[in-house]
């Protein structure tokens, strides 16, 4: 059994399904940019030690990236720039959906994932695996946020004026 595209809709045949969110000051272009340089990600998540985007940025493209030492096959299956990346993957035993969404807020953007598993790993495992990941989303979101925000602050400030 394959998992459909939108995790909103395969969680309810998932063996382990979670979603998360976060505020993160920052435009969508920035939280794009770390999103999509899938060859990138190692340089700011400790979570991903590899990761190699075989071709452009497009659905059906595939991407090969080891995390906590695993190493998974994903093929992208939604692209739109700014706003929302879809992939599914393929680990020992575990078939996966994960999408990210980037919504624009007033102060910067929500960004919202969620991900599905399953497979006879999460079929063997529910709980640990549904614990596993809750955890791994929880940290994605906290790192990019730290990543995001991180350039931002270090940016040069503007000096006040002092004829004001």
């Amino acid at each position: 059994m394959s998992l459909p595209l939108h995790t909103a809709q395969g969680s309810a045949i998932a063996a382990a399904s979670s979603q998360a969110r976060v505020e993160i000051a920052a435009s969508a272009e920035r939280v794009w940019d770390l999103l999509s340089n899938i060859d990138r990600w190692p340089n700011w998540n400790s979570l991903v030690q590899s990761a190699v985007l075989s071709g452009p940025l497009h659905p059906g493209s595939v991407f090969e990236w080891k995390s906590k030492g695993l190493k998974v096959i994903s093929t992208l299956q939604e692209v739109t720039p700014s706003r929302r990346l879809t992939w599914t993957g393929k680990a020992f035993g575990t078939r996966a959906i994960h999408t990210w969404e980037i919504v624009e807020t007033g102060h910067g953007v929500e960004l919202r994932t969620t991900e599905s598993f399953n497979g006879w790993l999460p079929q063997l495992m529910p709980k640990a695996m549904q614990r596993m990941l809750e955890v791994t989303l929880t940290t994605w979101l906290e790192t990019i946020k730290s990543e995001a925000e991180r350039n931002l602050c270090s940016q040069p400030q503007p000096k006040a004026d002092p004829t004001d």
